[in-house]
């Protein structure tokens, strides 16, 4: 359970926000006691996202800390939703990922204090097509695709499809004067990600053995260069010859 607590009429709007925002979450506005309210809600276990200054939550739950091992992720943001800031349990809690999943909602400013800050994401293109399908055609789709999600060639790391595209000429000269690295898995490895499909084509199933290549192949080389899950930024977009996504994922911190 995520518990946003909230002290002043403008963290409750934010409050608002988050919570629209948030599954399983609950807001509390300027609870009554203020600390057992918020101590046993952390004794609980649950997530809290405290709209505070970072004093008032240190002194809140300093009495009730136990370990980084044992305590839940603890985020506090300004009122204004300008900043959020990964508390406690940042590494091993999973507050670092959760704030930078917090920060992209409210369009704020992840400040993790832990080791390695600021990490750039990695991303990463999932490409499927048709035989013969011509560059320009995949060039066109591409670049649509980054438009849409307001990324840059820059941003890319690697282009990747299924394996059986591995000799795909169109795929393979993109890559080439991109000049980014051409990637292809194999059907074992891209359904591993089967759980983070934005659609599932029975059709593809039956045809090449997975559900969708191009948003298991982004997936699977974003989370391959990271070592990390990744997630999908740009679900499946299509033409009559080609498919595309975009996934990323992070380093690990620390």
């Amino acid at each position: 359970m995520i518990r946003i607590v909230a002290l002043t009429e403008a963290g409750a709007r934010l409050g608002q926000q988050l919570q629209a925002q948030l599954r399983d979450s609950e807001l509390w506005v300027k609870p009554k006691p203020f600390a057992d309210k918020v101590q046993g809600a952390f004794t609980d276990g649950d997530a809290l996202i405290l709209i505070c200054a970072t004093g008032i939550a240190v002194r809140t739950l300093a009495p009730v800390l136990v370990s980084k091992h044992d305590d839940p992720p603890v985020l506090v943001l300004d009122e204004a939703g300008r900043f959020v800031i990964p508390l406690l349990s940042g590494h091993e809690g999973g507050a670092n990922e959760w704030g930078r999943e917090v920060s992209n909602l409210l369009a704020a400013e992840l400040v993790i204090t832990t080791a390695q800050p600021y990490l750039q994401p990695v991303y990463s293109v999932g490409m499927g097509c048709e035989r013969g399908c011509p560059e320009e055609h995949l060039r066109e789709l591409l670049m649509a695709c980054l438009e849409q999600a307001g990324l840059s060639l820059g941003n890319i790391q690697s282009i990747n499809s299924i394996d059986i595209k591995t000799d795909e000429v169109g795929l393979i000269t993109l890559a080439e004067s991109l000049d980014k690295p051409f990637q292809t898995w194999n059907a074992e490895t891209l359904n591993t990600v089967d759980h983070l499909l934005n659609s599932h084509s029975d059709y593809v199933f039956k045809t090449v053995g997975v559900y969708g290549v191009a948003e298991s192949a982004a997936l699977i080389g974003s989370s391959k260069a990271t070592d990390r899950e990744a997630e999908l930024v740009l679900v499946k977009q299509k033409t009559a010859k080609a498919t595309c996504a975009i996934a990323r994922s992070y380093p690990a911190l620390g």
